[in-house]
């Protein structure tokens, strides 16, 4: 339950402090005197995004503070505004985001706002307060329909990463195979160019090679002056022994030129005189360059280009095959949420009908004489809540068919088909319900009645409600005021005659009337007040 909560500078409230009490607590006051205030800081509390407008003229900023018992512990929650519209949240001390808080508190503290009634009417509020009042087999097709949900993101999610449709897939397997095919055909060697560009020059100028080298070797065989040469040395040596080095040097000349003689020769027998030759080598040059052009501006760039293809192809291969696998299993998944979300259906159908009926009974009492609730579940796409769109039905009357809530219900209507509803569906684990006027457009026995539901629903746990309702608040086991004074507002609890005087102010606007007073008397003895 809340124990305290202190709301400093919102809106009109500029510094105040209440202390809840078990049951039933009401908040009445004056119209505009800033009673929704106190839900609005129970709100921000819960996780609501704030907004600098809250910020209210008696400070630069706003904060709000509540101790609560949860679960049987202690808690500190809070939530400071800033005048730039910032906001921190903290939780026992430490600063949290405030979302964080809002979870924590959420489970045990619930708030049914004024403006519920335009909520439940949605499909996806009225699906979920189906879904609070499933019983063990409908858990359990909620909690099967998750997981087949689940699998079948994740199935998704694979095909996705797959990087592109499979139509992309195939075409760029059959672009990268080709590259790869026409690279391996060419049979590539990573010194070929060099080597090519040589015997193509051989081949292209085989007969001035010839001429050239023919001469030379002609000039070599005609110069015998050098073997002559080298006789006279040698005897001159065999004078005079000083000599024998350059006849060595000699000597050694006439050899290189029979060798250099011997190399002219053989160069000479080895050239090739063949134009088809030269064609084949210009031709795989032309090859070599539409690759390059291709492929690389080497031919080791054009080897590894191929053997990246080949990878490539390989890769390819494997995500298209795990294509199939995914087919095959997202194929599974979507049946395993079809079935999953059937069995979902018929169990939110079966407490449907309990729901809306336990409602029309709750509505009864609080003044309809034979209100009809429905739930109208149909098949629609499927989603992580569950394949099912879901309408809530309402007539007055049995006589009147039930059409959509949002429109064939009043204010009024709605706010007793909002209270009915959340009785119907309990409050779960909730030690703490707040009401924020959700009493508007009711009034009379029918207001009677709503009080004392709400008492009812109070046994056990706190419940907080804002009202304008003297009947309502009749029934509190304790009665907070919001008084303004300009633009100030204080919150504080009236007792004994304080009360019966509250309680007349809102029958007659007349706080000392005495058949006011009479009245008010007359109510909080029926509210056990």
């Amino acid at each position: 339950m809340i124990e305290e909560l202190r709301v400093v500078n919102l809106g009109v409230i500029a510094d105040t402090t209440i202390e809840p009490s078990p049951g039933l607590v009401v908040v009445t006051g004056e119209t505009g005197a800033g009673k929704t205030m106190l839900l609005g800081a129970l709100r921000l509390l819960l996780g609501e995004n704030a907004r600098a407008e809250m910020i209210g003229p008696h400070g630069e900023d706003t904060r709000v503070e509540g101790r609560l018992h949860l679960d049987g512990v202690e808690a500190i929650a809070a939530r400071r505004i800033t005048g730039s519209g910032r906001s921190r949240a903290y939780l026992d001390g430490a600063m949290v985001a405030a979302r964080t808080l809002g979870e924590r508190l959420a489970g045990p503290v619930e708030l049914v706002g004024q403006h519920d009634h335009l909520l439940i009417t949605r499909s996806g509020a009225a699906r979920r307060l189906i879904d609070e009042s499933l019983d063990a087999e409908g858990r359990e097709a909620t909690r099967a329909y998750r997981e087949a949900w689940a699998a079948l993101q994740d199935a998704l999610a694979a095909q996705a990463a797959l990087g592109g449709d499979r139509r992309e897939l195939e075409r760029e397997l059959d672009l990268v195979r080709h590259q790869a095919a026409e690279i391996v055909a060419a049979g590539l060697d990573d010194g070929e160019e060099e080597h090519l560009a040589v015997q193509a020059a051989r081949l292209r100028y085989a007969e001035e090679l010839d001429e050239e080298l023919s001469g030379a070797y002609q000039r070599i065989e005609e110069a015998d002056g050098l073997g002559e040469a080298v006789s006279h040395i040698r005897r001159a040596a065999g004078l005079d022994v000083s000599l024998e080095p350059l006849a060595a040097q000699a000597a050694a000349v006439q050899d290189q030129v029979g060798e250099l003689r011997t190399e002219i020769r053989a160069t000479i027998d080895q050239l090739e005189r063949d134009p088809a030759g030269l064609e084949a080598v210009e031709l795989r040059i032309a090859s070599l360059g539409d690759l390059k052009r291709k492929y690389g501006e080497t031919v080791g760039d054009i080897i590894e280009f191929g053997e990246q293809a080949a990878g490539r192809a390989d890769h390819i291969e494997q995500l298209l095959g795990r294509a199939d696998q995914l087919e095959s299993e997202l194929s599974r998944c979507e049946e395993a949420v079809t079935a999953a979300g059937e069995r979902l259906r018929t169990a939110r159908r079966r407490t449907a009908k309990s729901l809306a009926s336990t409602t029309a009974g709750h509505l009864r009492e609080l003044g309809f004489s034979d209100p009809v609730v429905a739930f109208d579940i149909e098949p629609t796409a499927p989603s992580a809540g569950g394949a099912d769109a879901v309408e809530l039905l309402f007539s007055s009357d049995s006589a009147i068919p039930p059409a959509p809530a949002r429109r064939s219900a009043s204010g009024g209507e709605l706010s007793r088909l909002v209270l009915s509803l959340r009785l119907a569906a309990g409050v779960g684990e909730a030690a703490v319900v707040a009401f924020d006027e959700i009493d508007a457009g009711i009034g009379g026995a029918t207001a009677l009645a709503m009080g004392e539901k709400l008492r009812g629903l109070a046994d056990g746990r706190q419940v907080l409600c804002v009202t304008h309702l003297p009947q309502v608040a009749a029934f509190a086991t304790q009665h907070l005021v919001v008084e303004r004074d300009g633009a100030t507002a204080r919150v504080r609890p009236v007792v004994g005659e304080e009360r019966v005087g509250e309680i007349a102010r809102m029958l007659s606007g007349l706080p000392d009337s005495k058949r006011g007073q009479q009245h008010a008397g007359e109510l909080l003895e029926l509210g056990g007040g």
